[in-house]
């Protein structure tokens, strides 16, 4: 866990093995839903985890591509074609995030950071990505929200060595205001692979 006030990483408790899952956050609470056991048999369940207590609580329920959970009723609400990614068997889960109620997707395909268009069911591009998502499917980075903040968190190979990077951009700064995205962080000696991860307390 990275903590964005003292700067610095920390070990979390342990949660339930699973992985290739989809994650997301509300508030304090981290959601982590659906991939996969060690074993490789497909999970249809989600674990919510509070940063504040520690604690965690599991819900079981179907999960598909493109539903909306809501938090309140626990119930799912299905919303067609939505993912602008495609379907692809080797691509990763959907790399989504929402900030100030408005959903970002990094598009594995394109490289592109796209905004969705709620009314008429559309993509629109905003600015690249910082990192490569296109020569790995999308694989081994994840894209997260922060309060009013867009994450990026990649891995990158330099004269160095092995880096975890993490960039950050404010939608609220401009679609196309040029390709740059601020770096928050480096983690050395990490490896270049980010297999998930799930951001608390923005």
């Amino acid at each position: 866990m990275y903590n964005l006030v003292t700067c610095d990483w920390s070990r979390c408790p342990m949660m339930s093995l699973r992985c290739l899952f989809g994650s997301s956050s509300s508030g304090e609470i981290a959601i982590v839903a659906g991939g996969s056991d060690m074993a490789g048999h497909v999970l249809k369940s989600a674990e919510l985890y509070d940063s504040e207590s520690g604690g965690m609580l599991s819900h079981t329920g179907f999960f598909n591509l493109c539903e909306e959970l809501n938090l309140k009723t626990r119930t799912w609400r299905r919303i067609r074609n939505m993912y602008p990614g495609g379907n692809r068997a080797t691509q990763s889960p959907p790399l989504v995030a929402v900030v100030k109620n408005q959903l970002y997707a990094a598009d594995q395909s394109t490289n592109e950071v796209k905004k969705y268009d709620k009314e008429n069911n559309t993509w629109n591009v905003v600015r690249p990505l910082p990192v490569r998502a296109d020569s790995s499917n999308g694989w081994g980075l994840a894209f997260k929200a922060c309060g009013d903040k867009l994450l990026v968190v990649g891995g990158h190979r330099g004269p160095q060595g092995e880096v975890i990077v993490l960039h950050y951009w404010r939608p609220e700064e401009g679609n196309m205001g040029g390709a740059d995205w601020d770096i928050l962080s480096i983690r050395e000696r990490a490896g270049a692979f980010v297999y998930n991860c799930a951001i608390m307390g923005c």
